[in-house]
This record gives structure tokens, sequence and C-alpha cells, in this order.
């Protein structure tokens, strides 16, 4: 059981982070790489949550996922701009009005910074598409227009986020991107806990 393996392993020993020490913080240390190790499993599971989730499109949270990163792996995309199409919208389980958010804020020690922008504002750029439907201004990503990953953002949605809802296209299955997603979340590139 996976408590009974928590409880019998070493604990640091404050009440509180004022009075710790760096013995305390190595045994933290050792056991968050450990933990940290674990992270593409979680974000796995996780995604596989949007599984059977339609919300009224007509393919599941999960196949929209894949087909966009189907898509933009048959266009040639890099290994990192996969996984990001892959996960973009894994925040929609949690985040119902910040999705977007969430799937950059997974991602941003993980990948560069015009991948992270283009995920992060990527719900505001796919608005183009269907705002004026839902009576929200369809021109919202306009407020970043000269911005140096507009187009960049624009065409990710245009390319493979608002084109991947059809269930005509097979997609790719999920576990040949498992070893792309185990190489994208297997260091930090962009973290606080980097040293330089």
């Amino acid at each position: 059981m996976m408590q009974d393996k928590e409880e019998n392993k070493p604990k640091a020993s404050f009440r509180t982070m004022k009075e710790s020490s760096k013995d305390d913080w190595e045994i933290i240390g050792l056991q968050f790489r450990e933990y940290a190790k674990d992270l593409p499993k979680r974000i796995i599971s996780h995604l596989k949550l949007l599984d059977g989730d339609f919300g009224g499109f007509p393919i599941d949270r999960l196949q929209h996922s894949l087909q966009t990163a189907t898509l933009a792996y048959k266009a040639g995309e890099s290994e990192e701009y996969v996984v990001c199409a892959l996960l973009h919208d894994i925040g929609d389980s949690l985040g119902s009005y910040n999705h977007a958010d969430i799937a950059g804020a997974i991602l941003k020690p993980f990948i560069s910074e015009e991948n992270h922008w283009m995920i992060e504002k990527h719900a505001i750029f796919q608005g183009y598409y269907f705002f004026h439907y839902i009576g929200l201004e369809r021109d919202m990503r306009e407020e970043f227009r000269g911005h140096k990953y507009f187009e960049r953002t624009a065409i990710f949605c245009e390319k493979y986020d608002s084109c991947a809802f059809d269930k005509n296209i097979e997609n790719i299955p999920l576990d040949f991107f498992l070893p792309m997603i185990d190489r994208i979340f297997e260091k930090p590139i962009n973290s606080i806990y980097l040293k330089d």
C-alpha cells in the first residue's frame, strides 16, 4: 500500500519552516527527486480524465487532444510542440474558466518561452472561431497583435486546435506519445528550483 511505504520513509523534524535545517531539506530533496520522476505518469493519468468528457463537442476532450497532437506530429512540428498540442487542454477538468493557464503552468518549467506563451494564450486565440456565438468579443486576441508569438499562436489554433474535432480522423494512439512526454518532462529548463 502506497501510504505504508510513505510512512516508513525518513521525514523532516521541523514544525515550522523557520526552524528547519539543512538535514531536513536533504531528506525532503531526496524524496522530491523520486516523486518528480513520476510526473509523466501523473500527467497521463490526469489527461485520461478527459476520456469520455464530450461537453457537447463532436468528440470527447481526450480525442480532441490526441487529434491536435496527431495533426501537429504529421505536420512535422517539433517533439516539444507536439507534447504541447497533446496537453493544451489538460486544464479542462480543474480549470473550467482558465484551462489554458493551468496547461501553461504545468508545461512552463519544461518548454520554451514561445511554446509556453502559445499554450497559455491559446484559449483567447481559439475564441476567434466562436466567441461571437456566445456573446464575447471575437477579436479578443487583437490585444496581443504585434507580440512576437502572436502568429505562432494564431497558427496553432488555425492548423491544429480549431480543426481537431473531426470524428472521421484516425488519431495516433496515446501510447505513441508517451516516450515524448517522458523526454519533455525529464528535466526542467525553467524553474525557481534550478541552480545556475
